[in-house]
C-alpha cells in the first residue's frame, strides 16, 4: 500500500480518556449546559430528520448576519471550527507552503496544515502569549497562512488590539492571517481588538468562532469563518456539501439570540476564575491569568501521572504534556461546586 508522504507521519486524534461518572473538567465546555433556546429549538425540530439539510446554512447565515452587522455572505458555517480550519488550508496551502504559528496552541493548525503537504512553524510564546512581532519578523516568501489563537488554548492570553494593529501592518497582502476566536465571548479585557470591524480593512483576515464553548453546543459540532465575502466565496470550493446537519443549524441561530444564556455564561466563569485564583495562590501554584472558559496552571509534578490521580478521585482535567509542557493541567472553570471538588481532589494529589 502506497500512502500520501505528507500523512505519513500524522499521528490519528486520541480522545481523551474518561471515567464514567467522573466530573469532566477537561474539554472546556459551558458547565451549565446548552442554550435553552437551543435546546427548545431541536425539541419542536426532530421529525424533520429524515430530510437532507439546507446545504447553503440560508437561516443561519441570515441569524449571523444580523447579529454581527455583515451580510450573509461573509460567514461560512463548518462543522466545527476543525473542519474550517481544513477549508482554509485546503484553499491556501500548496505542498511545501508554511504555516506560521506558536508554540503551545492548538494542534489542530500543524494537523490541517500537514493534511495538505504544508510546514508548520513555530514561534515560542512569550509569558505564554502569542509574541507577535517574533511571528512577523518569520514570515518568507513561503509563508501562506498564519494562525492565531485569541485568547490562546491551552493557555488563556490574548493579544491586544494595539499589537494586532502593528502586526497586521507587517504582514503582506499574500499571506492570510486566521483568528481562532473560540472564546471570544467569555472576554472581559477592554482592549480585546474588535476583529469583527478590522475585517472591513483587511482582506487577507479570516476569522473562527464557534458554539461548542459559551452556548454550549460542543456536541453538534458547528462553528463558523467570518471574512471578506470574495474570500468565503474562495472556501466554499473547499466545503462538502450538506456538511452542517439540520440540528445544528437551527440550534446555533437560536442559541445566538439567548443573550441571556450567555450572560449567565459569563458571570458563572468570572465567579469561578476568582475562585481559582485565590485557591492557585492559597496552593502555591503558578498560573496563567485568563479571557477564556479555562486556567493553565502549573502545579509542580508530572501532569500525566496527576491526570491519573485526580480521575480515580472523581475529576478529569487536561494534561498538557501533549502542549509539551511536563509539569502543567488545564482546567475548565465550572460551577462553583465543581470548582470546590476540582480543587478538593487537586489539594490532595499535592
Amino acid at each position: 500500500m502506497q500512502t500520501k508522504e505528507n500523512i505519513q507521519n500524522i499521528a490519528p486524534y486520541t480522545a481523551g480518556v474518561l471515567k464514567a461518572g467522573a466530573l469532566k473538567l477537561a474539554s472546556n465546555e459551558n458547565p451549565l449546559g446548552p442554550a435553552p433556546r437551543a435546546l427548545a429549538v431541536i425539541r419542536q425540530n426532530l421529525d424533520k430528520l429524515s430530510l437532507y439539510p439546507d446545504g447553503g446554512c440560508r437561516a443561519l447565515k441570515a441569524a449571523l448576519a444580523g447579529h454581527y452587522g455583515k451580510t450573509p455572505e461573509s460567514f461560512l458555517p463548518g462543522n466545527g471550527s476543525d473542519e474550517l480550519f481544513h477549508f482554509i488550508t485546503g484553499a491556501f496551502i500548496r505542498g511545501g507552503d508554511r504555516m506560521l504559528t506558536s508554540e503551545v496552541t492548538f494542534s489542530e493548525y500543524t494537523f490541517a496544515t500537514r493534511l495538505f503537504a504544508g510546514l508548520p512553524e513555530y514561534a515560542p510564546l512569550q509569558d505564554g502569549k502569542f509574541h507577535l512581532a517574533e511571528i512577523a519578523g518569520r514570515i518568507t516568501d513561503k509563508t501562506r497562512l498564519i494562525f492565531l489563537a485569541n485568547p490562546n488554548n491551552p493557555t488563556g492570553t490574548y493579544f491586544g488590539a494595539a499589537e494586532f494593529a502593528v502586526f497586521m501592518q507587517q504582514v503582506p497582502e499574500d499571506v492570510m492571517v486566521v483568528i481562532d476566536e473560540a472564546y471570544a465571548e467569555y472576554v472581559t479585557a477592554p482592549d480585546y481588538p474588535d476583529s469583527i470591524r478590522l475585517l472591513d480593512d483587511y482582506k487577507n483576515l479570516i476569522l473562527t468562532r464557534t458554539f461548542s464553548k459559551i452556548y454550549g453546543l460542543a456536541g453538534l459540532r458547528i462553528g463558523y469563518a467570518v471574512a471578506a465575502p470574495e474570500v468565503i466565496a474562495y472556501l466554499n470550493k473547499t466545503r462538502e456539501p450538506f456538511n452542517v446537519n439540520t440540528l445544528a443549524q437551527l440550534a446555533a441561530a437560536a442559541a445566538l439570540a439567548d443573550t441571556e444564556f450567555v450572560q449567565r455564561s459569563r458571570e458563572n466563569n468570572e465567579a469561578g476564575k476568582k475562585y481559582l485564583y485565590a485557591e492557585f495562590a492559597r496552593l502555591g501554584l503558578k498560573y496563567y491569568p485568563t479571557q477564556a472558559n479555562f486556567i493553565f496552571v502549573y502545579i509542580q509534578q508530572d501532569c500525566l501521572a496527576a491526570f491519573q490521580k485526580l480521575m480515580e478521585l472523581g475529576v478529569t482535567v487536561r494534561p498538557l504534556q501533549s502542549f509539551g509542557v511536563p509539569d502543567a493541567i488545564r482546567v475548565t472553570i465550572g460551577t462553583p461546586e465543581q470548582n470546590q471538588k476540582f480543587i478538593q481532589a487537586l489539594q490532595e494529589i499535592l
